[in-house]
């Protein structure tokens, strides 16, 4: 796969890395920048043969079979569409835009015109994540009842995420997309998210967006998602996610706590991982970071889709849904109650039973609780039908 590669930031070299890294036969071959200084230096430092500051031309190259937009989020819309006009696969990162209006112009773009669309939400794609998520597939936990994702840290790297008119918002713009991915994910992308109750505020930082904010997304079927994002956090990144099913429950540490730990008096002397604030100190290196992240499953999935005309795990689709939630998150903060998920067209199921997991323990009780006291005495907490009486019994 020959890639051109618009944007010059972590970002593009995460995704250059994982890319040069990964089948060892797709290749960036051109890279755009908006700086001269950075798009020499990019393209000498990651062995790509051709750079430019006209997007046109990146997007237009003879050799380049997909373009992956890497640049912030209100130039997006512009590139999708160059690419769209150039004829080529596009593969946007996450957010797919500002907000939901503008996701479904670039959904309505791709589409029209036929064109390969991947959404780039790399924390789906995480080696736990898929391996937890197949666990839930083959019922190893039930029916998903809630999800809980959280992902803070002590802020973006670039200057232009802190303006919400460039970036459509702040940590929940920035973070939220990722938590609320892996909410649908789990609890089951063709749910229909149906409506929201978010707080949010700006507690530390001194910007105009918000730098903490806590939602919760109810889905048709019961289910609910809950998402924590703060630009507040101090001590690295951490990336948490919680799934509780009515048979089991999962628990997953991406980043921070990854069971390697260094202490180093004089410092590591380099770079520890990403959003690391010392290198001085208890350290939680990462041993492959772009794999870790997701980074290499996510380019697996997007090249071998577009190869085998296949369609990937993540569309712009998704990343429409996604913005369509965040916006509803937004609403919700500033009117404080429920706010519906409004969704121009809803490609999943519209017909879902509520989630029920009742239990019968005979033909006259319902089964509520089971446990083994301390004595070694068997309990039962019990509800008769007939009454609606709570009961126990012990053996």
């Amino acid at each position: 796969m020959k890639i051109a590669l618009l944007g010059t930031g972590l970002i593009g070299t995460f995704y250059t890395m994982s890319i040069h890294g990964l089948r060892s036969r797709d290749e960036v071959v051109i890279v755009y920048s908006r700086s001269e200084e950075r798009g020499a230096k990019f393209a000498k430092e990651n062995n790509i043969p051709n750079w430019t500051t006209n997007l046109e031309e990146a997007v237009s190259h003879p050799d380049v079979d997909a373009v992956i937009v890497g640049l912030p989020n209100n130039l997006h819309k512009a590139a999708i569409f160059a690419a769209v006009d150039a004829g080529k696969a596009v593969l946007c990162t996450k957010p797919l835009a500002r907000n939901a209006e503008e996701a479904w112009e670039i959904l309505q773009k791709v589409e029209k015109a036929g064109i390969f669309h991947g959404y780039l939400e790399d924390l789906v794609y995480t080696p736990k994540h898929l391996k937890a998520h197949a666990s839930v597939e083959n019922g190893a936990i039930g029916n998903v009842l809630w999800v809980r994702s959280r992902e803070a840290h002590p802020g973006p790297h670039s200057d232009w995420f802190w303006n919400p008119e460039i970036s459509g918002g702040g940590a929940i713009i920035d973070l939220g997309c990722h938590c609320i991915e892996i909410g649908r994910s789990f609890i089951g992308k063709d749910i229909r998210p149906v409506e929201v109750v978010c707080w949010a505020d700006t507690q530390v930082k001194p910007i105009e967006a918000e730098d903490h904010a806590i939602g919760l997304v109810r889905f048709q079927n019961g289910a609910i998602g809950q998402f924590e994002v703060s630009w507040c956090f101090r001590g690295g990144m951490e990336l948490k996610d919680e799934v509780a099913g009515v048979d089991g429950s999962i628990r997953i540490d991406n980043f921070l706590r990854t069971g390697f730990e260094m202490f180093s008096a004089p410092g590591k002397k380099g770079y520890v991982a990403e959003k690391a604030e010392t290198d001085t100190g208890w350290l939680f290196p990462v041993g492959d970071e772009v794999h870790e992240l997701g980074y290499n499953h996510m380019f697996t999935d997007m090249f071998n889709a577009i190869e085998s005309g296949q369609n990937p795990i993540e569309s712009f689709y998704d990343g429409y849904v996604v913005n369509a939630i965040m916006d509803a998150c937004y609403l919700s903060a500033k009117t404080k109650k429920w706010e519906p998920v409004e969704l121009k067209e809803w490609r999943g199921k519209t017909k879902v039973e509520p989630l029920s997991a009742f239990v019968e323990y005979d033909e006259n009780h319902w089964l509520v609780k089971k446990e083994t006291l301390p004595d070694g005495r068997k309990k039962v907490i019990l509800k008769v039908k007939s009454s609606g009486e709570i009961i126990e019994k012990v053996d």
